[in-house]
């Protein structure tokens, strides 16, 4: 999807630019397909922000989307590609040959007519969903489980894909899209190809309204705060954050703290996205 530039009729419109939706081929969801989305404005049962920084936001419908890709053997043609508000990817709507209708994420190329299926003898084609095992090393693809029937879970950002590196045994490699390098068995499913909607990290927001629009409410920095607010408040001026380390406003370490805790599944990765600091 292309990037369109704003004429600068306001000062937040200088340097403003959005998506053209070029692709996008139809202007209202399914109405079989979406669902209700409750917003919560990061707050818990009790009512209590443990989210900061969410609320407000526009109203958004759930589109319903097939990341099982558990219809087998069936073909599918693709009738429209869809905008989705909750997630950064294209939707593409498919209508089976049994009458069934599914949503899935868009790769890029696949267009309104084309079919798709789901198998293990489908063609290497993009938005064609196969087990790993039966794909060819090189290949780049999207929407990958983690366990056989659990759906994609990796690799479903717009513009995001994954390269099939080696397979040995009952497990394959996968270069993720940070550069970690990743066991996953070869009898679980991925999707063919990258996913459209590449531009979308090139999108300039240009005012903060639009990004309250999307219900992200403004973040203040813990140093303009005072020290009762914050462990980086306080002092004369501008000041650093200060030693031993950043803080979060709990006093807890912060900014490149390790937070990763399992270590049940160190084993599946073979190379980290980070080096390790001599």
């Amino acid at each position: 999807m292309a990037v369109k530039k704003y004429k600068p009729t306001s000062p937040g419109r200088r340097g403003m630019t959005g998506h053209s939706y070029e692709e996008i081929t139809s202007s209202k969801p399914e109405r079989s397909l979406i669902g209700k989305k409750n917003r919560k404005g990061g707050r818990n049962a009790q009512g209590r922000i443990t989210v900061r920084h969410q609320g407000g936001g526009h109203k958004r419908q759930y589109r319903h989307v097939d990341f099982k890709r558990d219809k087998r053997e069936i073909p599918a043609k693709v009738a429209s590609i869809d905008y989705d508000p909750n997630r950064s990817a294209n939707l593409a709507l498919l209508f089976y040959a049994d009458g069934e209708k599914r949503y899935i994420l868009a790769p890029l190329g696949l267009k309104v007519g084309t079919s798709v299926i789901a198998g293990p003898e489908a063609d290497i084609l993009p938005g064609n969903s196969l087990p790993i095992g039966n794909i060819p090393s090189g290949t780049m693809i999207h929407n990958i489980e983690l366990k056989e029937g659990r759906g994609g879970q990796m690799v479903r950002a717009a513009g995001s894909s994954a390269q099939l590196v080696a397979k040995e045994g009952d497990y394959a490699q996968i270069r993720m899209p940070s550069g970690e390098v990743r066991l996953v068995r070869q009898a679980c499913y991925a999707t063919i190809g990258q996913l459209g909607n590449v531009d979308h990290g090139n999108v300039k927001l240009g005012k903060a309204g639009r990004k309250r629009h999307m219900g992200v409410r403004p973040t203040v920095r813990g140093s303009a705060m005072s020290p009762r607010d914050h462990p980086h408040g306080g002092g004369e001026g501008r000041s650093g954050i200060g030693m031993p380390s950043p803080k979060s406003p709990w006093g807890k370490p912060t900014l490149g703290k390790k937070t990763r805790r399992n270590k049940a599944t160190d084993k599946y990765i073979v190379r980290r996205r980070k080096k390790k600091r001599r």
